[in-house]
């Protein structure tokens, strides 16, 4: 088998986003998305909704820069499905370990019921990203998420709820303002997310990448509109706030530890 592997390498030759040859993914970027879950809503401006109700809670893995800002890149757009592989698997490790930041809200007030399973629903993307892309790259990291959740003990169903209409763009290149007005009442409700979500659900949403977090208010906005709750969001990666270099992981809230959600809405 050697001989045909060492073939098969001439023929398509395989190597890691940041260049490193004959691996599908290094070690080192590998252990870029190996750590704890981070608090990082605090640097993105556009998840303040200026209504008076705080950002939702957003965990990360790491900063997009560099070699991440590399694999993100071919995973969704330069067609590295393969790269699934790499990346599920850690959002999968991250969302068990966030299991027990979630479970308090999940129990319900004292004299309510237990609360339903969290409802994992990725952020959508256009349709023409779909198209371009042949297939939603963000649904397979909330599959990982909700397995993550179950890992850690907390009942999780994956609802991809939530569609993107009319001809908004893509949000790859538009500045805090524009992503704004680009995503307003840009996102709804399918009729099939809405009876898998029921009545009053719970839900974690679940994105590649936190930028200005217009698109994850956006979401938040669609599903309590649909009378539901957000706990909170997690992403691979966040991108830094400018002036921040302090190197390629967010720092965490407090401890080494995920800091438990202050703000759920219950």
């Amino acid at each position: 088998m050697r001989p045909v592997r060492e073939l098969a390498r001439l023929l398509l030759p395989v190597a890691c986003p940041c260049g490193e040859p004959d691996v599908r993914w290094c070690a080192r970027c590998a252990a870029l998305l190996s750590g704890a879950p981070r608090r990082v809503e605090r640097g993105a401006p556009r998840l303040d909704r200026l209504d008076g109700v705080a950002p939702v809670p957003v965990w990360a893995l790491t900063a997009y820069t560099g070699p991440v800002r590399d694999v993100v890149v071919h995973w969704k757009d330069r067609g590295r499905a393969d790269l699934d592989g790499l990346l599920a698997p850690a959002l999968r490790r991250a969302a068990a370990r966030l299991g027990p930041a979630l479970a308090p809200a999940l129990a319900g007030l004292p004299g309510d019921p237990p609360a339903g399973p969290v409802a994992v629903v990725p952020v959508p993307s256009t349709a023409a990203a779909r198209r371009a892309r042949g297939r939603e790259p963000v649904a397979v990291l909330a599959r990982a998420v909700a397995r993550g959740l179950r890992d850690g003990g907390v009942p999780a169903v994956l609802v991809p709820a939530l569609v993107r209409r009319g001809r908004g763009r893509d949000q790859v290149g538009l500045g805090a303002r524009a992503r704004g007005r680009n995503l307003e009442r840009g996102v709804r409700m399918t009729r099939r997310g809405a009876r898998s979500l029921g009545r009053g659900a719970m839900c974690l949403l679940v994105d590649d990448v936190l930028t200005t977090g217009a698109t994850l208010a956006a979401v938040e906005r669609t599903l309590e509109r649909c009378g539901h709750d957000v706990l909170g969001a997690t992403v691979l990666a966040a991108t830094p706030a400018p002036g921040d270099r302090r190197g390629n992981r967010p720092e965490p809230a407090s401890g080494a530890h995920p800091e438990p959600v202050p703000n759920l809405k219950v």
